[in-house]
């Protein structure tokens, strides 16, 4: 909701600054998300007259006007709008004015002819965009005056956030009430006079829906003026609350509505047709909204009738054919309460939202129907003239809301809040904000008034208390408790120890929503069967997701549009999968859902920073590798060719731990990079978290002192056959010299038979009581060798 705060002055003015006023009502919930100024800073304009207005001698867009400014004798100022007449009131910037922008007014000469000030539009005075003449102002504008007194431009407007509980403070009267509860200046609520009907003309009213509609107030009044204009202070507060002026007498609803909080809308009485009804639509009825638009309502959609057809969509929206017009000489004013049950969701349900129904969806002071009604005719015939009717009130006390009390415990605020109030303080607190009060022995019974409908339930007083109180003035202190450490196993990381590490490699941790587009789940997990979302926060977010992926493809495509070349990024993250989790694997099942915790990493671009040190190259399928093979080290991974719908076929893998597969690394398969306009092929690695968790458990040993032998062998073996099929085989036949096995080579071409490959491994060995001998060792490197070719048919190359 949006207000201006000198509006809002009128009815209470604490002693406080727009900063401080600003502050204490976002503590008190009433979140201010802006301030801004109505007018920017500017200095030395006032309400001037034209008093002569004759052409420019050597200009034919000019005007030499004489404008009297208060001062005796009239300015001579040379002025090119072409509105400029005699006996106008305009702004007048003189000679030494600030306008926006710093512009300084000096005394100038145009066309020859010397010009003492300028004559202002809305635009140069920073008012509105509004550029096509002077700013016309009303004829009892007093000449001289400052125009920012006179328009009240020293003024802020504010916008605030509310939460659907407090639809008390969706008028001026209810955000009054809370600044005199939180401050005690006085409250001075807006002027109500109960206007005697002076004309006979009255229309009946029925109420067919009364437990959607308990209330409902009408009054006839004959005789408006309804071209007459809008006053500059009512257009004015309108305009600060984001409220475009269209007629006195929309105005006047609009303005009321603000002011109280209560919706109202005017019919023209000529254009309706017996009795008022409120009823529930006929079967294919439909009805042509204010908004040009045309709807057939739905069967539990609540309407405003004559006997003849529809007239309004009840607490949303009006209709075109009889609505007030320029033309209207008789109107019938509605004021009704509807229930928030009778309109949450409808305006929604047809595409568009109304202030009116903004507020009776979230509840409107059922009390408030006739005071809003008597208002509305108060400032109708102040404005538009006019004979008023008596006021035609339908009622259903039996569907009316019921104010029951609520008990409120002492001793439990105390232990909620953990403040020290005293029974009475609680009492004054409550009475503030128009709580009515009683004691009892050991509690306090609450009755709230008809404009609170959040106040159901103890928890909800101690809030107001709290409240109340300020929140800045709850002590914090610091938590006092017995401490026990929790028990940390060596055989598992925390999740903080894999984000280290790779944050340590270069990677930047992403969150993504886990809500995914069903096209993701289709070109990156093959995905035919997805779980959908019953009711998406968006149509793009419709699928729960089966793999992080795709998650972190959108991220290189954000970050592309935002030319940043290099991108390395992860996710730790929950995925959904339609099935029962298998036999041995962590992850939740819900429901027949499996839900693991996986680990995803994504590096696109080159591989190393922009440096002197090294030539630019591509990251490429071996850096991802290491990258994966750093976070398990020192664990040892065991790569396997593998196909993934998302990944390039020849430049993908498995990865398994222990001999369990536990996930995949690879290329982005170029149609995808293609077509997400990726470039060239990032590479990706997606695993269970539980296996990067896993840690090994340190064990102690002796650091040798004895020389170690190293011995090369360079093994041919079938193309076919993996180099961690080799070393797994050279590490089973190892004898316990053998402290580490490594592969620095691997050749195919010349010297080497065709379908093969040459494997070279670095053999290191050691003892930690003795010096090796020359014969043990080559003993060690034969029973290698014999082990490797009955296990993968390898040789020694020669």
């Amino acid at each position: 909701m949006q207000f201006s705060e000198n509006w809002l002055r009128t009815f209470v003015n604490p002693p406080l600054d727009t900063d401080a006023l600003g502050h204490l009502m976002t503590m008190a919930g009433l979140e201010v998300e802006e301030a801004h100024a109505v007018a920017p800073p500017f200095s030395g304009v006032v309400v001037a007259r034209i008093v002569a207005a004759e052409k420019h001698p050597d200009a034919d867009k000019l005007k030499l006007c004489k404008v009297d400014v208060g001062e005796g004798e009239p300015l001579q100022i040379v002025c090119g709008a072409p509105n400029a007449a005699v006996g106008m009131k305009v702004p007048c910037a003189r000679v030494g004015a600030k306008l926006p922008g710093d512009f300084a007014i000096k005394a100038a000469k145009l066309r020859g002819v010397e010009s003492f000030g300028m004559l202002c539009s809305a635009r140069e005075l920073g008012l509105s965009e509004d550029h096509a003449g002077l700013l016309a102002l009303p004829d009892d504008a007093p000449v001289g005056t400052d125009i920012r007194a006179y328009l009240d431009l020293d003024d802020t407007a504010f916008e605030i956030k509310l939460t659907p509980n407090r639809a008390d403070c969706l008028s001026l009267t209810g955000v009054a009430r809370e600044v005199a509860a939180l401050t005690g200046a006085p409250f001075t609520p807006a002027p109500l006079t109960l206007v005697p009907p002076t004309s006979a003309a009255r229309r009946a009213i029925v109420l067919d829906a009364p437990q959607q509609c308990p209330r409902y107030c009408g009054r006839v009044i004959s005789g408006v003026d309804a071209k007459a204009p809008t006053p500059t202070w009512m257009k004015d507060r309108l305009q600060r609350s984001g409220i475009r002026s269209i007629s006195a007498l929309v105005d006047i609803t609009n303005y009321v509505m603000l002011e109280l909080g209560q919706p109202l809308h005017a019919f023209d009485n000529a254009k309706l047709q017996g009795a008022i009804h409120v009823r529930l639509p006929k079967p294919g009825e439909e009805l042509l909204l204010l908004n040009e638009q045309t709807v057939r309502p739905a069967p539990d959609t609540l309407l405003i009738a004559d006997e003849a057809r529809a007239l309004a969509l009840a607490g949303i929206m009006g209709g075109e054919e009889t609505g007030v017009t320029l033309d209207t000489r008789e109107l019938f004013l509605e004021s009704a309460f509807f229930t928030p049950a009778a309109v949450a969701g409808r305006a929604r349900a047809y595409g568009f939202a109304s202030d009116a129904s903004h507020r009776y969806e979230r509840g409107v002071d059922f009390q408030l129907q006739r005071p809003a009604i008597e208002r509305a005719t108060q400032l109708v015939l102040e404005i538009c003239g006019g004979e008023a009717g008596p006021v035609e009130e339908a009622r259903s006390d039996a569907d009316l809301p019921q104010r029951a009390e609520v008990a409120l415990r002492p001793a439990r605020v105390r232990k909620a809040l953990g403040v020290e109030l005293d029974d009475e303080t609680m009492r004054a607190l409550l009475e503030r904000v128009h709580l009515e009060v009683r004691n009892l022995a050991v509690e306090l019974r609450v009755t709230p008034p008809s404009f609170r409908f959040d106040i159901e339930i103890e928890e909800d007083l101690i809030e107001e208390i709290a409240r109340l109180h300020g929140y800045d003035n709850i002590p914090a202190p610091s938590p006092r408790a017995s401490l026990a450490m929790l028990p940390c196993t060596e055989s598992a990381r925390p999740d903080w120890a894999v984000r280290h590490r790779l944050a340590g490699r270069g990677f930047q941790e992403v969150v993504n929503f886990a809500f995914v587009e069903a096209a993701w789940e289709r070109d990156f997990c093959a995905n035919a069967a997805p779980i959908r979302l019953a009711n998406p926060i968006a149509s793009q977010m419709d699928t729960m997701r089966s793999s992080l992926i795709a998650g972190l493809v959108a991220n290189l495509v954000t970050n592309r549009k935002r030319q940043q070349n290099r991108v390395r990024v992860f996710e730790i993250g929950r995925c959904f999968v339609r099935r029962a989790a298998p036999q041995g694997v962590a992850g939740e099942e819900v429901a027949g859902f499996w839900q693991p915790r996986r680990l995803a990493a994504l590096a696109a671009g080159t591989a190393l920073p922009e440096q002197w040190g090294e030539a630019a190259r591509a990251v490429d399928f071996y850096d991802i590798k290491g990258d994966l093979e750093a976070l398990f080290a020192p664990r040892a991974l065991s790569f396997a060719p593998v196909e993934h719908p998302a990944l390039h076929p020849g430049r993908a893998a498995s990865v398994s731990l222990d001999g369990r597969v536990v996930g995949v690394v690879g290329e982005i398969h170029p149609l995808l990079a293609q077509r997400f306009e990726l470039g060239a092929s990032p590479v990706v690695f997606e695993v269970e978290l539980d296996a990067a968790l896993a840690a090994v458990k340190p064990e102690s040993g002796d650091i040798s002192r004895m020389p170690a032998v190293l011995r090369d062998l360079a093994l041919v073996v079938p193309a076919t056959v993996s180099a961690a099929q080799v070393l797994n085989a050279l590490q089973e036949a190892a004898p316990a010299t053998v402290r580490e096995i490594a592969l620095f080579d691997v050749y195919q071409g010349k010297g080497v038979e065709p379908n093969h490959k040459s494997l070279a491994f670095r053999i290191f060995m050691q003892d930690t009581q003795r010096t090796l001998e020359d014969a043990e060792v080559d003993e060690a490197v034969s029973g290698l060798l014999r082990h490797v070719e009955r296990a993968v048919g390898g040789r020694l190359r020669v």
